[in-house]
C-alpha cells in the first residue's frame, strides 16, 4: 500500500468517526427529550447545546403540534444528514 492511499483511508475514517460523533450527539439528544431527562443536569444541558449547534438548520424546520415530534424530526434529519454526507465524503476520501 502506498503512503497516498493510507493517508486517504485515514482522512476517511476521520471523517465518518467525526460524522459518527455528531449523528451521536443529536441521537442521544433525542433519546434524553423523550425520556425527560433532568434539564438541570449539567450533562442533559452540555448535550442539549451541542445538539442545538450542530442542528441549527433543522430544530425549526417542522411545525409539528406534538413537541416530541419538533424534536424527533428536527435532530433526527441532522442526524441523518451528518451520517449521509459524513460517510460519502470518507467513501470518496477512501478511494484516492
Amino acid at each position: 500500500m502506498s503512503p497516498r492511499t493510507r493517508s486517504g483511508s485515514s482522512a476517511g475514517t476521520a471523517v465518518a468517526v467525526v460524522a459518527d460523533i455528531m449523528a451521536g450527539v443529536l441521537g442521544l439528544w433525542i433519546l434524553m427529550y423523550l425520556l425527560e431527562a433532568n434539564r438541570a443536569n449539567d450533562l442533559v444541558q452540555f448535550v442539549h447545546e451541542v445538539a442545538d449547534v450542530l442542528a441549527g438548520w433543522s430544530r425549526d424546520l417542522f411545525t409539528f403540534d406534538e413537541a416530541w415530534a419538533r424534536v424527533v424530526a428536527g435532530y433526527g434529519l441532522a442526524a441523518v444528514v451528518y451520517l449521509f454526507v459524513g460517510h460519502a465524503i470518507a467513501g470518496r476520501l477512501g478511494r484516492r
